[in-house]
């Protein structure tokens, strides 16, 4: 079974994925915790498309947006997940 990702970011060829991890702990408890990759897209001399992890100066930006993003929406689960208070959006 693959682990699918619990959601993406994408600005031009730079993408940020989150992944949901469990763990069970020493004292036999479970949880989870989140990790997040980052890569960029390029076709190759093939052209043929690739992926990296290694950033060039130009996609740092983009790479700041995915992360930003990121972070933005996994705080935000955070808060949901810990609040039974109804989710308010304010305009």
């Amino acid at each position: 079974m693959t682990n699918k990702p619990e959601k993406k970011f994408r600005a031009g060829p730079i993408t940020a994925t989150l992944w949901k991890n469990s763990v069970t702990r020493q004292d036999g408890t479970t949880g989870e915790f989140y990790t997040i990759s980052l890569e960029r897209s390029y076709k190759d001399k093939a052209d043929q498309w690739a992926k990296t992890q290694s950033l060039r100066v130009n996609d740092l930006p983009k790479a700041t947006l995915v992360l930003n993003k990121a972070y933005e929406f996994l705080t935000l689960k955070e808060v949901d997940q810990n609040s039974s208070e109804p989710e308010v959006e304010e305009i």
